[in-house]
């Protein structure tokens, strides 16, 4: 029987939007920059946007991979809070559109959107209403979702949240599920250095890290690192940029060398989908090289797209490849 994997995070919607430099000054924001905003000026924003042509997505770092592990023929589930509104509805459409099992936890406060303004030379710059979202608490969540499922891969923005990340990890590892987490941010590695270590040390039996995160972690780089890393976890993932990544699984390290992208449009969701293909085939059985390289394959395909979804061409050519 194929294993079952759950996520949870921030449940965001992000909305993409092509516009003039003068858009993004008119605005009030900065180019290429990330904004963290409040409902008002969410709302005054997206009113100046309401003649813009936009593409929406559900959006967060673990739904993103949930999306994909769903794509890719995975059994998957979410549990995150969004708004009792409209883009609510429309995060919970989208998850079971594409076969994820909604888990969501409902609120007065509206749901959280991140805003991405494209400018015509490439460059990006943020808007980001975390919402409801943010709100999400340990009291709300219900342990008994977790028995439907073998592995609970946990976003790492949500490390702020003790409490919540706590009664996560308890309940999984009182179920027998096995837990993935992706650091995420290094900045918030370095805040909450000693909480990590301890869910590390405790819980998590899989790590992901970039070079940035992993660094801030281990004060080491590259497999130095990742050395460091599977001295806490089962199985540690480096991901050292254009240089590929570093696995090490069964006291085993294996290179995965880097999948040459078409072009670089954006990295948004690269990461993410990079989770997704490792977590798929762990799962799966497959080597920890086949693994990387569907991983980094899935990677390169992200760069060559927009936004933080494949489109449906690129994942027939993803099953073409499985």
């Amino acid at each position: 029987m194929m294993k079952k994997v759950l996520g949870i995070g921030n449940a965001l919607v992000d909305i993409l939007v092509n516009v003039e430099d003068s858009m993004i000054a008119e605005c009030g924001l900065q180019k290429g920059g990330m904004s963290m905003i409040d409902a008002d000026r969410k709302r005054e924003l997206h009113e100046q946007l309401q003649n813009v042509p936009q593409i929406c997505a559900t959006g967060g770092s673990t739904s993103n991979t949930i999306h994909a592990l769903a794509r890719l023929g995975m059994p998957a589930g979410y549990i995150g809070k969004v708004g009792n509104d409209e883009m609510g509805g429309f995060f919970r459409r989208e998850m079971e559109r594409f076969g994820v099992k909604p888990h969501l936890i409902l609120s007065d406060i509206d749901t959280g959107i991140a805003t991405t303004y494209i400018s015509v030379d490439g460059e990006r710059t943020f808007a980001t209403y975390l919402g409801a979202a943010a709100e999400m608490t340990a009291e709300e969540l219900d342990p008994s979702v977790l028995s439907q499922y073998d592995l609970i891969h946990v976003e790492g923005y949500l490390i702020f949240n003790h409490d919540l990340i706590l009664r996560v990890c308890q309940a999984a590892k009182a179920q027998g599920l096995r837990i993935s987490m992706d650091m995420a941010s290094y900045n918030l590695i370095e805040e909450h250095y000693d909480f990590v270590e301890m869910l590390l040390r405790e819980y998590v039996d899989i790590i992901f890290a970039n070079e940035e995160e992993a660094k801030a972690f281990t004060h080491e780089e590259g497999e130095k690192a990742l050395d460091i890393l599977s001295q806490y976890c089962e199985v540690a993932i480096v991901k050292v940029g254009k240089e590929g990544s570093f696995i090490k699984m069964n006291g085993e390290v294996t290179k995965v060398e880097p999948v040459k992208a078409m072009a670089c449009l954006d990295t948004t969701g690269a990461g993410d989908i990079y989770a997704a293909g490792f977590l798929y085939g762990y799962l799966n059985g497959m080597s920890a090289a086949k693994t990387g390289r569907l991983a980094s394959w899935l990677s390169a395909r992200m760069v060559e797209n927009v936004g933080a979804k494949l489109p449906d061409e690129v994942w027939a050519q993803v099953h073409e490849q499985l």
